[in-house]
Parts: structure tokens; C-alpha cells; sequence
């Protein structure tokens, strides 16, 4: 996450930290760092990762 701009949550008005995220996905769980909020756990999702290996894992899970 190679940006010189802190995102800040729009709820808590405190900056975005990169912290370890769990996910769920039909029933199957995985781990990734992203951008949440310290104080109220709101996450936020690049559009590269959403539509690159999230997309990926979804399709992947869904074959299965």
C-alpha cells in the first residue's frame, strides 16, 4: 500500500493503519492486511485487491 496519503474513517476521523483483516467467504475463512480502523474496525478495500485476488478467491470457492 505504496501511498503518501493517510485515509481517514469517516465514522471515528482517525487515520487508517494497516492491521492483519479475517474474512469470510462461504463458510471459508482468510487472512489479509488492509487499511481498518484502529478505533471502530471499519475496513477499507482497494479497488485492486477487490477486483484481483479477492475476485480470484471468490471464483476459486465458488468452483469448489
Amino acid at each position: 500500500m505504496a501511498s503518501n496519503k493517510t485515509l481517514i474513517c469517516s465514522k471515528c476521523k482517525c487515520g487508517l493503519a494497516e492491521i492483519d483483516t479475517q474474512f469470510t467467504y462461504l463458510d471459508k475463512k482468510f487472512r489479509h492486511k488492509v487499511l481498518r480502523c484502529p478505533q471502530c474496525g471499519q475496513v477499507f478495500i482497494p479497488e485492486e485487491l477487490a477486483k484481483g485476488k479477492m475476485a480470484q478467491l471468490e471464483k476459486a470457492l465458488e468452483e469448489k
